[in-house]
Order: structure tokens, then C-alpha cells, then sequence
């Protein structure tokens, strides 16, 4: 049961039901987190939006962006994100194999993958400067400025989520994450 108020998607009006149509219109459904993010605050649902349409233009695959969206998810332990970027990381094309390699930090068989992970958890897990090797590992697979910029982006949209649905314990409406 949500901990926050959360409007059902009929109710909605103004900002929030513009958000809403859209969302539906674009992926046939309103997941629970963003009913819930938009029924408390319709800006910062559109900030969260903006932000995920502007990592679709960034220098990430779809599938490097679920790589950070899972590995960051799996640090805060949020189940809901857990279950929605499984679901998002196998239609971009990691394997269940690859999806649990990302979360617990065991290899997928693809060293690139790897190293973007091991980055993103280093940075979700620790505080001060990232260590100066961990960054190197992460270049050395082949990884830009650009792209490492990049995830640093993907690893605050995701960090939004997470802790919006870990205070609100958003109810799943996906899968949950095996």
C-alpha cells in the first residue's frame, strides 16, 4: 500500500492528466510509480520524463541505459525499479543472465557490460572522489568522457526513482525481479 497520496489516473486533472494521457498513449499504461510521482507532483513527473527522453538522445545504447538503471536499482534494493528495468533490460536485449550479472556484479560474458557495471556500482556504493582505477577500469573498455557522463545522468534519473518508490513502497505492476 503506497505511503503517499495517489490519486487514481481517472481523477487526475490539469498538469497531471495532460502527463498521464501522454504516458499512456506512448507505453498503453500509467505505471503505478508514475501515478503516483504525478499525483503529488506533476513537475517533478515531467522532470523525470524530460530526463529519460534526454538519455534516449545521449551517447548510451538503450541496453547501456538499463545497465546503470539496473545495477543502481539493485544497490538501493528498490523492488519496483528492480521489476520495471528487468522487464526494460530484456526487451533491450540483456539476457536474464546478463540482467542478474548486472545487479550482483558477476560477469555477462560481455566485457564492455561488465565494466560499465562495475563503474556504476562503484559509484551508487561509495562517497567522496570515485576511486581514480575505477574510473581508468571503465575507459579502458572503451568507454568515453561523453559516456561516462552520460551514465552519471542515467544514475541520477534512476536515483530519483528509487527513492521516491522506496518511501512510497510503490505497489508492483510488473513482474517481480526474480
Amino acid at each position: 500500500m503506497s505511503r503517499l497520496f495517489t490519486q487514481p489516473v481517472s481523477e487526475a486533472t490539469g498538469h497531471a492528466a495532460q502527463l498521464f494521457t501522454a504516458i499512456k498513449g506512448a507505453i498503453g499504461k500509467v505505471p503505478n510509480a508514475y501515478v503516483a510521482v504525478g499525483t503529488n507532483s506533476p513537475v517533478a513527473l515531467e522532470a523525470a520524463l524530460n530526463l529519460d527522453g534526454a538519455l534516449r538522445k545521449s551517447s548510451l545504447s538503450a541496453q547501456e541505459i538499463e545497465v546503470v538503471k539496473l545495477a543502481v536499482s539493485q544497490d538501493a534494493r528498490c523492488d519496483y525499479c528492480l521489476a520495471a528495468h528487468t522487464l526494460m533490460g530484456g526487451k533491450a536485449g540483456l539476457s536474464a543472465d546478463a540482467i542478474q550479472g548486472v545487479r550482483h556484479g558477476r560477469a555477462t560474458g560481455d566485457a564492455r557490460i561488465d565494466a560499465l557495471a562495475s563503474f556504476v556500482h562503484a559509484v551508487a556504493r561509495t562517497s567522496g572522489d570515485v576511486p581514480a582505477e575505477v574510473v581508468l577500469a571503465v575507459k579502458q573498455a572503451g568507454y568515453s568522457d561523453a559516456q561516462i557522463t552520460d551514465a552519471l545522468l542515467a544514475v541520477a534519473s534512476i536515483t530519483f526513482t528509487n527513492l521516491f518508490n522506496r518511501v512510497n513502497v510503490t505497489a508492483l505492476d510488473f513482474p517481480p525481479a526474480p
